[in-house]
């Protein structure tokens, strides 16, 4: 019950985070800048620039937004690409680890045995890990351009800055909820990530199996004795010698048939 209710839990916080990471591909306002009065204190001195990953944009204090689109791909700004790869390489590894998790959860009856459903998990959780990390370096790349822009020493004054806006925040959060739900994906598999030793310690060259180990063996299935040191009954005797000679002792009773022949 406590495995199933942490796949549940993985499955719904990471689902949330790669839906937050997916509706700020359709946000506008990932940078904001404001040229004017305060709020718009003054009608015609206040204007608003402010861009996504597919264009530019302005908009007047009459509510006028005039865009201008990105050209294509090999013309558009470096940066822009990389934040562009890398949700999207996030969010495909994301599709894949969503449907591998599902498919491996507990609850469901897909997957088939209990093992493969761990090793569905355990590798939809791989994908969890390494599409969030995806998708955070994405947002650390466009925050490292605004600053870079904002606050560096070498940017002249004409130069407009801009501000980091709601998109990259909730970016971000989706990135460490995909990341968490991993963490609860990790403890239901944990035996698979980190498998128990089966020796523990090395006696004259032979390696000596733990009391909780000795049911079964990691490659050979239920544990049996080695047959170097023969199998013991009891007596020190084998079985084959107790019937060999119990076979000599007992008297042989012929038949009256036999007789007659």
């Amino acid at each position: 019950m406590k495995k199933r209710l942490n796949q549940i839990f993985g499955f719904v916080i990471s689902s949330m985070g790669w839906v937050f990471v997916l509706c700020t591909l359709a946000m506008d306002n990932w940078r904001i800048s404001q040229i004017g009065g305060e709020g718009g204190n003054s009608i015609i001195r206040v204007a608003w620039f402010w861009s996504n990953l597919w264009k530019d944009c302005y908009t007047d204090s009459t509510s006028v937004t005039n865009c201008r689109e990105f050209p294509v791909l090999w013309n558009v700004t470096p940066y822009i690409q990389g934040v562009r790869g890398l949700l999207l390489c996030g969010l495909t590894l994301g599709f894949f680890a969503v449907v591998l998790c599902f498919v491996g959860m507990e609850c469901t009856y897909l997957g088939g045995a209990d093992s493969t459903k761990d090793k569905l998990v355990f590798a939809g959780t791989v994908f969890h890990v390494v599409g969030g990390i995806a998708d955070i370096s994405a947002y650390c790349l466009y925050i490292n351009k605004i600053v870079t822009y904002t606050f560096g020493p070498t940017v002249s004054r004409g130069v407009l800055r801009y501000d980091l806006g709601p998109p990259i925040f909730q970016g971000l959060v989706g990135g460490f909820l995909i990341l968490l739900g991993a963490v609860f994906y990790a403890v239901t598999v944990w035996q698979i990530i980190w498998p128990e030793s089966k020796a523990v310690e090395n006696y004259g060259g032979n390696t000596y199996m733990s009391p909780t180990s000795r049911e079964r063996s990691l490659y050979t299935g239920y544990y049996k004795p080695s047959r170097q040191y023969g199998y013991y009954t009891g007596s020190g005797r084998s079985s084959r010698t107790k019937i060999s000679k119990l076979s000599q002792t007992t008297p042989t009773k012929i038949s009256e048939r036999d007789a007659f022949v």
